[in-house]
């Protein structure tokens, strides 16, 4: 059910401007300055700026937030139901400082990309009316009623599907060429019921692939790889803070020398904000305790061909952003209780920062130390598994480091569109 309604609602434009009547033309030069500056902090899927721009041409939007009279951020979380949860947050700078507000938006799951962009578009602009009362324009918005053919909108809440969403995909390919051949398939089924007090999803993920090489003497290479997976996660609401669940998971892994590998036990996590919260800051405690069962495909350096451990582990996550930019990174610490040399630890980091008027750095990273390879087979690798990465090799770590920056300069306008010879979704020639 969407939050912000689409059939009939109240549509705040300008009364010169519309899509008929040239929406991203750059403002006249006597309303330029009078028009309220407006920067746009929206990363999530549908926030198509030059949409934005096109439709809300009654603001002037710039590139850096120092020149804005108001800082718009938006962010976004998935449902239960399959669609997207958007909050927007109206940030008041300089003369507006302190004058904020925030919007929701929620989409349906059968809406199409088009259909959510008009929708988000729709409640960003009447956020905006607010603001732009403010200024010398207010006296030329107007109140649009688009009312619905059928007569006034009647609400019904009848779910015949009590919450449940399913999702079946299924994916092939087949390339080759005079030495080489690769057929794959993937599969997946989920099926997931979100509500306020309880949240359950099951998946079933499905892959196969095998590749075909020729060598020069005429023999052939045959290298098959199969990963299946099934998950089910159970998650009950206590209380702002606290949730406990369970989980339970099957898997198959030719690479990790998995016949098969299941587990099973209960979980608790703490956030230290409010759940309500997440969509702008959230840090998490998740500990889990568990009992993992192992049947290998061949004999491990243990000389094990099946076993069962027990374990836990405790998972720390961040998410915050802010109109500085944005934070998310984790830390995952897995011990095996048989042995509690044997342990797993994973670090993920991925940081955005504004440093000035610009400037951005954009940092990320994985490091995970690794001590629970116990799963290895007891064989060594051939040449053809190591160089196709049939299976896992021992090792210690692992890592995965990048870093950038980033800086606009020049007219701090952002208002026009000009989409010629720009292509389209593939890569540009030159």
């Amino acid at each position: 059910m969407r939050q912000a309604s689409i059939g009939g609602f109240l549509a705040l434009i300008m009364g010169t401007v519309s899509p008929a009547t040239g929406a991203a033309q750059e403002p006249a030069a006597d309303t330029a300055q009078q028009a309220l500056f407006v920067f746009l902090d929206c990363n999530g899927p549908n926030c198509d700026f030059d949409h934005f721009r096109r439709e809300i041409a009654w603001v002037n939007w710039v590139r850096d937030r120092q020149d804005a009279d108001l800082h718009l951020l938006i962010t976004v979380q998935g449902t239960g139901g399959g669609g997207l949860s958007y909050t927007l947050d109206y940030l008041g700078r300089r003369d507006l400082e302190g004058v904020d507000k925030s919007l929701s938006y929620v989409s349906d799951p059968d809406d199409t990309d088009a259909e959510v962009r008009e929708a988000l578009t729709q409640t960003m602009a009447l956020g905006l009316v607010q603001f732009v009362e403010t200024t010398p324009l207010a006296p030329r918005l107007q109140v649009v009623y688009d009312a619905p053919s059928a007569g006034p909108v009647v609400r019904d809440d009848g779910d015949p599907w009590n919450l449940w969403v399913f999702e079946i995909g299924i994916e092939g390919s087949v390339e080759g060429e005079a030495q080489e051949s690769n057929y794959s398939l993937e599969g997946s089924v989920e099926a997931d019921r979100v509500a306020e007090d309880f949240k359950i999803n099951f998946e079933i993920d499905m892959e196969y692939d095998r590749e075909e090489f020729e060598l020069d003497d005429g023999s052939t290479v045959v290298d098959v790889s199969e990963n299946y997976s099934a998950n089910l996660l159970t998650v009950w609401s206590l209380s702002d803070h606290w949730s406990a669940g369970g989980t339970a998971g099957a898997t198959r892994s030719t690479f990790l020398n998995r016949d098969l590998a299941g587990s099973i036990g209960p979980a608790i996590e703490y956030n230290l904000f409010p759940y309500d919260e997440s969509t702008r800051r959230q840090l998490t405690f998740r500990y889990t305790v568990e009992v993992a069962g192992f049947d290998y495909e061949l004999e491990t350096v243990e000389s094990k061909a099946k076993e069962i451990l027990p374990r836990h582990s405790l998972l720390i996550s961040a998410a915050v952003q802010q109109p500085w930019g944005e934070i998310d990174g984790s830390v995952e610490g897995i011990q095996y209780l048989h042995d509690l040399k044997v342990h797993r630890i994973n670090t993920f980091v991925s940081f955005e920062y504004r440093l000035f008027r610009g400037f951005n750095l954009d940092l990320f990273g994985r490091f995970s130390r690794i001590k629970d390879q116990f799963f290895l087979p007891r064989e060594d690798l051939t040449e053809e598994e190591v160089l196709l990465r049939r299976r896992q090799r021992e090792t210690n770590y692992r890592f995965d480091i990048g870093v950038g920056f980033s800086y606009r300069f020049g007219s701090k306008f952002a208002n026009i569109v000009n989409p010629r010879l720009t292509g389209g979704g593939g890569p540009r020639r030159r």
